[in-house]
């Protein structure tokens, strides 16, 4: 997930704010799913945050396809949840 925000606000309100909201979103649209989640949360508590540095916003865009391209690969292939 690539986002872009301002440097004047917090990155970890941002991440908490980003997961709080897409957590009640889904378990609002999908209530069945709590329960076979670890203690019914839908995201753990720690993230990854950096910044671009020489690289473009597009580049990174690219990264991040292909590495969904590559896990959807994965999961159609049985390999979900395997390290292959």
């Amino acid at each position: 997930m690539l986002i872009s925000f301002k440097p004047k606000y917090a990155p970890s309100n941002i991440v908490k704010n980003l997961k709080g909201a897409s957590a009640r979103i889904w378990f609002k649209q999908y209530p069945e799913t709590k329960q076979l989640l670890w203690g019914g949360h839908l995201w753990s508590p720690s993230y990854y945050m950096g910044t671009l540095g020489d690289m473009s916003k597009e580049v990174v865009e690219k990264y991040i396809e292909s590495q969904y391209t590559e896990a959807m690969r994965r999961q159609l292939k049985g390999y979900y949840g395997k390290n292959r």
